[in-house]
């Protein structure tokens, strides 16, 4: 069965059984019949998890929720799991798709902030992955230890943390191993002066003394991840794809190469909401590619923030 069908079928699945994706599709004056094909389904703004309870009801319990990091004063997205092994196999399954066995890692976490909280997706997912890799571990700010354990490491490395923090941890070390990957999840959270992706990679770059800065695109509204092995190029997935919409205007979608607003299709998403229409702003490089080039203007800041003029 094609993405296409699959993601037309889940759409009528979740008008049917997800009162929060009807009510608006309703508002909209879109009925699940309607949608045909990946034009025609409708996009939750992604606000909607900040405000309503987004869950499709079949009889299953909420086993785990959720949280997004937010910022000081705002209204944190929730993101209610029915399944939570189902999250973390599948995202496991995205990775190897595109690195190769997590049995051949050894993965550290850099994830300050988000350590300190008991709901974040991401420690979860990067904790899931470690325990599935030869070893590692999480870091806050022992700089030191780190890379000690970083140089006592053989074989294939992964370092995967925010971008603040691999900013604050490049300047401070001096490492030189050929077989480490740098992987940035975004997140300046008022840390840092926001930047772009090509100023944050070309900076990590020069401090981790590497060719190529991978970085991984998912949000705790999202049950799927996007891989880029560098260039801020994503490469989509089966269970994954975006869509670039014009900025001035909701019903029009964007010409490849042009800058839009980035609608994502989550297939794994199959109980809360699958079709969501984000804050960032991004481009299609091709079929199956993608960048994401930072923030519309006036929304939260979650990672780099971009003023569209």
């Amino acid at each position: 069965m094609s993405f296409e069908k699959m993601a037309v079928l889940l759409a009528r699945f979740q008008y049917d059984n997800n009162e929060v994706y009807r009510d608006y599709c309703s508002y909209l004056g879109v009925k699940s019949g309607d949608m045909k094909n990946l034009d025609s389904i409708v996009y939750l703004p992604i606000d909607a998890f900040k405000q309503y309870r987004v869950i499709t009801e079949v009889g299953l319990p909420t086993e785990w929720v959720f949280g997004s990091s937010g910022t000081t004063g705002s209204q944190r997205s929730m993101h209610y799991m029915s399944d939570l092994r189902h999250y973390l196999v599948g995202a496991q399954q995205l990775f190897e798709s595109t690195y190769g066995g997590l049995k051949d890692f050894t993965i550290f976490g850099l994830l300050p902030n988000y350590l300190e909280r008991n709901d974040s997706s991401l420690v979860a997912m990067v904790d899931w992955f470690i325990k599935q890799s030869k070893g590692g571990g999480f870091f806050l700010d022992d700089f030191d230890a780190l890379t000690t354990s970083l140089d006592r490491t053989k074989g294939k490395v992964l370092l995967i943390g925010v971008s603040f923090a691999l900013l604050d941890y490049g300047q401070a070390s001096n490492l030189n191993n050929p077989e480490l990957t740098i992987m940035e999840t975004g997140g300046m959270k008022g840390r840092r002066k926001e930047m772009t992706k090509q100023e944050l990679h070309k900076q990590l770059a020069k401090d981790f003394n590497t060719s190529s800065i991978h970085s991984e695109y998912g949000m705790t509204e999202l049950s799927s991840q996007c891989y880029s092995k560098g260039n801020g190029i994503f490469e989509e997935n089966p269970m994954m794809k975006v869509r670039i919409r014009e900025i001035t205007d909701p019903y029009a979608m964007s010409k490849q190469t042009k800058n839009g607003v980035v609608q994502v299709i989550d297939l794994n998403n199959i109980y809360s909401c699958a079709f969501i229409e984000t804050h960032d702003v991004g481009r299609k490089l091709s079929k199956d590619t993608f960048e994401i080039l930072g923030r519309l203007d006036n929304a939260d800041l979650r990672g780099c923030n971009l003023l569209i003029s």
